[in-house]
């Protein structure tokens, strides 16, 4: 089958290696892609909001399955726009309906979304700038550090966590008025828990679903988790503090109420689930929900997968995913993200490349690159992921940090301590 991969960082590398390994997989176009998604297919220089251009794309190059990687489409609704047009709605879309996306698009939709199906979760109050005042008096009766979310999707930089009340009182002003744009039109402000985070991915027809290995990525910049956050600096797979007892709570209190919960609504929801969740004394609680699949977590999820990814893509059409048995990769893996120089703040692209070509014991997945004349160049501030296995993460991180100082472009920075903490 012909297949349209939307999106251009180092998730949509791992999806487009992956479905070029399937027989099902005739041709695979990368929509806009990488230098690195170029390798599995044909890359389509259009925007990935411009909903037209993409049906064009589609019908002219008879496309069967249209694979979803980010969350901005998604949120704009790019599942209902192919099911409502007749010319498009045979194609197998893989990603929620626009409502089914707000689980990500709004933490106010969420948190409320989880508080009508009792899912555990931080407990949290909204506010808009109509309800300022009455958001500054809560801050005063809370004990720091004070959480504060924007409702709307910020690009990862939306979560603040404040030491003090006079703070977080000034940044809830702040975002109020308008220092995430339309994200920060509402607030959630979100009780602090205190334990240790990890990722789990679903996928589900919409009424069944499947347990995709686990993962737990590392946010801050600097070794030791130190810095500022940025939208992930390495990941591992599986995760070895979630034993039987604690994933059989994760399932039963959050998983399934929340496919049920889909259901019940009435939300069609075709696609990836992603729950971010906190294990505060053995308890699992949501922190939030992504309408797709993270990164950098996909670089190690995904290459732990020995199934078939375009057959679970079609079983997801059929309402057929109860059949397939899932098999995984019992081997650690680590994947390590190289970033530009500045990275999360201000930083260079353009920067050329090299030793890629020199790697062959690690998977390299590219993020921000492109291709110019002959050249790869960097070309955001997440550039390349390089993801090795082993017996232990120790050995899996081993491979991979042996790989990032063979791989080298101007500015390089890397943390060298991916899994280490485990």
């Amino acid at each position: 089958m012909n297949i349209l991969l939307i999106g251009s960082g180092g998730r949509e590398h791992a999806l487009a290696w992956k479905m070029t390994q399937s027989e099902a997989c005739d041709q695979l176009f990368i929509l806009p892609g990488n230098a690195g998604t170029a390798q599995c297919g044909t890359n389509v220089p259009l925007n990935l909001l411009d909903f037209p251009a993409i049906k064009e794309f589609s019908l002219a190059n008879n496309i069967e399955l249209c694979v979803v990687g980010p969350e901005a489409p998604l949120v704009e609704g790019i599942y209902d726009f192919f099911k409502n047009d007749p010319a498009l709605s045979k194609i197998n879309v893989i990603g929620p309906s626009k409502e089914g996306a707000q689980l990500e698009g709004s933490k106010a939709y969420a948190k409320k979304f989880m508080a009508d199906l009792n899912i555990p979760t931080a407990a949290y109050k909204e506010f808009t700038p109509a309800t300022l005042a009455d958001g500054l008096s809560y801050i005063e009766t809370q004990t720091p550090p004070i959480v504060l979310k924007a409702d709307g999707l910020a690009a990862g930089k939306g979560v603040l966590i404040i030491e003090d009340i006079e703070e977080a009182k000034s940044a809830l002003e702040e975002m109020l008025g308008g220092k995430f744009g339309a994200a920060s039109e509402t607030v959630v402000i979100e009780e602090f828990l205190s334990g240790i985070e990890f990722s789990v991915f679903v996928i589900t027809d919409g009424k069944d679903y499947q347990v995709l290995p686990m993962a737990k990525d590392y946010k801050r910049i600097g070794e030791g988790d130190t810095g500022l956050n940025t939208g992930g600096m390495g990941a591992v797979s599986p995760v070895p503090f979630v034993d039987e007892t604690l994933f059989k709570k994760v399932e039963d209190r959050v998983i399934k109420p929340t496919i049920a919960g889909l259901n019940s609504k009435g939300i069609t929801y075709k696609g990836f689930v992603f729950i971010g969740l906190i294990n505060v004394n053995n308890e699992p609680y949501v922190i939030e929900y992504n309408c797709r699949m993270g990164d950098p977590e996909t670089e190690v999820v995904i290459p732990r997968l020995k199934n078939d990814l375009v057959e679970i893509f079609d079983a997801v059409d059929k309402g057929t995913l109860n059949d397939i048995k899932m098999e995984f990769d019992e081997r650690a893996a680590t994947a390590v993200m190289l970033v530009s120089g500045g990275y999360p703040e201000a930083y260079e692209k353009g920067k050329i490349i090299s030793g890629i070509d020199s790697i062959s014991d690690s998977i390299v997945f590219h993020a921000g690159t492109k291709s110019v004349d002959g050249n790869i160049l960097s070309n955001g501030g997440r550039v390349i992921a390089i993801t090795s296995f082993g017996t232990d993460f120790k050995s899996a991180l081993a491979v991979s940090n042996k790989n990032a100082e063979v791989i080298d472009f101007e500015g390089k920075n890397y943390r060298k301590d991916i899994g280490m903490d485990l």
